[in-house]
């Protein structure tokens, strides 16, 4: 089956802004071990643990749960008709908002050395949102399974 260079370049984004998101997250948790205090334990079960579960809960939720797998796949079928991930200006737009979030993060990991808060939900609420990047990016494949949206994907 061959697909639209849209859907590929669509596609493409979509585990692309997966594995980015997933490394702006490895570099914040190597940065939070560097600066935070506490220990290790207490680092990785806030920066690590914690943030999993959330992960995996939106990760799993959305797919396991037919009204969010279908509003979710809903929103990825609009994304792609909006041109999402096709163009220069969606890809640096998606890329500037991963980075602008992974700024918000070394802000909060930095801003516990002068007495804030640990950033234990900063952590979880990134996570969360990798684990929904990676529950559309598996809606990109059921979609092309579906017969409709084939009609509109396929060459």
């Amino acid at each position: 089956m061959a697909f639209t260079k849209a859907w590929r370049d669509f596609r493409r984004m979509q585990d692309v802004a997966v594995a980015a998101s997933a490394l702006i997250y490895a570099g914040a948790v190597i940065h939070a071990f560097s600066v935070l205090p506490g220990g290790g334990a207490l680092i990785a079960r806030h920066a690590l643990v914690w943030p999993a579960g959330a992960a995996l809960a939106s990760f799993a939720l959305p797919l396991l749960i037919l009204p969010l797998r279908r509003g979710l796949a809903r929103y990825v079928w609009m994304s792609f008709v909006a041109g999402f991930g096709q163009t220069a200006v969606s890809v640096l737009t998606g890329v500037g908002l991963l980075i602008a979030a992974a700024g918000f993060i070394y802000w909060q990991v930095a801003a516990v050395a002068t007495g804030g808060r640990y950033p234990t939900a900063v952590f979880a609420g990134y996570a969360a949102g990798i684990g929904i990047l990676a529950a559309q990016s598996v809606l990109v494949r059921w979609l092309e399974r579906d017969p409709e949206a084939r009609k509109r994907i396929e060459e």
